[in-house]
This record gives structure tokens, sequence and C-alpha cells, in this order.
């Protein structure tokens, strides 16, 4: 981890990656661009979350493999504690659900490595404007995904599904319970049911199972 003093006059960025050979090329590319100063590092999801909290930069550019847990999941969380902290993922996964569920999480940008140098510039100003960035190759495979078959999917039952899209929208199991007029432990066992329906035991799984078979929208 590294850090120094923000210039609250530009746009302020702190870069999350495992790899300090990344994170060395990403604050050249970044800080040799008018107006935008990074302030900070992270090699770990932990951290990443601590350093955004503790310098509350303009843009969190974010990788999504990271030690130290899913960077999907933090997410909101980051959202939550950093609420003025636009995210970037930025990340060599170019499956378009994990677009999806970054954005769906929070995310205001999602760049792919490779193309970094062209795209990542643009996404931190556009996400620091409040503005959406998504990669176009993935946006226009985003755009042609086929349709997924209607109806209750792996024999979950209707209210089931009502409850894993909740998870997948990011609502905890009391708001989930408020939302439906059930009990925390009633929507606890829904909740365990689908995990053993599904065979997906993380938030993370359930959300990607839930964007790919269309049970939530961007």
């Amino acid at each position: 981890m590294s850090a120094e003093r923000a210039d609250r006059t530009q746009t302020t960025v702190v870069i999350a990656d495992d790899h300090t050979v990344v994170r060395q090329g990403l604050r050249m590319l970044i800080d040799n661009e008018d107006g935008l100063q990074v302030i900070a590092e992270a090699g770990t999801v932990p951290d990443a979350e601590r350093m955004a909290r503790a310098h509350r930069p303009s843009v969190l550019v974010l990788d999504l493999n990271m030690p130290g847990g899913s960077s999907l999941e933090a997410i909101p969380r980051l959202r939550e504690q950093a609420a003025d902290t636009a995210i970037v993922v930025l990340t060599m996964q170019d499956d378009p659900a994990f677009a999806r569920q970054a954005l769906q999480a929070g995310a205001l940008g999602f760049v792919l490595k490779e193309a970094a140098d062209e795209e990542l510039l643009e996404a931190i100003k556009l996400a620091a404007a409040g503005d959406t960035y998504l990669n176009p190759r993935l946006g226009a495979r985003l755009a042609t995904a086929p349709a997924e078959p209607a109806g209750p999917p792996d024999d979950l039952s209707e209210r089931e599904v009502e409850v894993l899209r909740l998870i997948a929208l990011g609502h905890t199991n009391a708001e989930i319970a408020s939302q439906l007029f059930l009990s925390t432990r009633t929507v606890e066992t829904h909740r365990a049911h689908i995990q053993q329906k599904l065979r997906r035991t993380t938030r993370a799984e359930l959300v990607r199972y839930a964007l790919e078979h269309k049970l939530v929208d961007l």
C-alpha cells in the first residue's frame, strides 16, 4: 500500500490491483493525464476498502481478482462506506456476466485490462462525473445475448425466485423479510433451500446465476 497527499482540485484515484507492476503502469498512465491524480494504492480487497474509506477518492479502480475476498461482493460495501467514490472495475474477465454483476452491484465502469490504455482514462472521467462506461465489445455482447426461457429454473419455487432476485439486487435478509412480509428466519430458510438447489453458496455465485437466468436486469 502507498498513499500521497490529495490535491482536491483534481480527480483523485485509488488503484487496487494485486500486481505491483500493473499498479505502477496504471499510476504512470493516470498521473500523466491532466486533472487526474493517483493518491493511493492497494493490493488486497480489505486494503482497497480501507483506502477508499480513508482517502475518499473520486474514483476507485478495482481489479476483480485480488486476495482477501470477493471484489464483486465488496462493491456494495464500498458504495455504502465511501458513497462519494465511483468504482471502475478493471479486469481480464471478458465474460458479460461479470460486467452485469459489477454494474448491478454499483460500479460505474467496466474496463478490460487489454484495452486499459485506450479506455481507462475515459472511464475514470465519466465515472467521476456520475456517468457509466462499459467496454464496447462487452456492451455489444450484452445487447445481443439470447433471451433465457421464462419461468422458475432449477425447481425453484415462485417465492424462492423472489428471494433470489432480491439477494441479487443486494438486499439483506432483514430487508427481504420486510419487503416480502416474512420473518427473517423464513428468508434464511428460503436462502438455504436456494443454495442447496442451485449448489451455489456465495452471494457472488447467486448474483451471477440470477443474471444468467435473466431474473434481474441492469
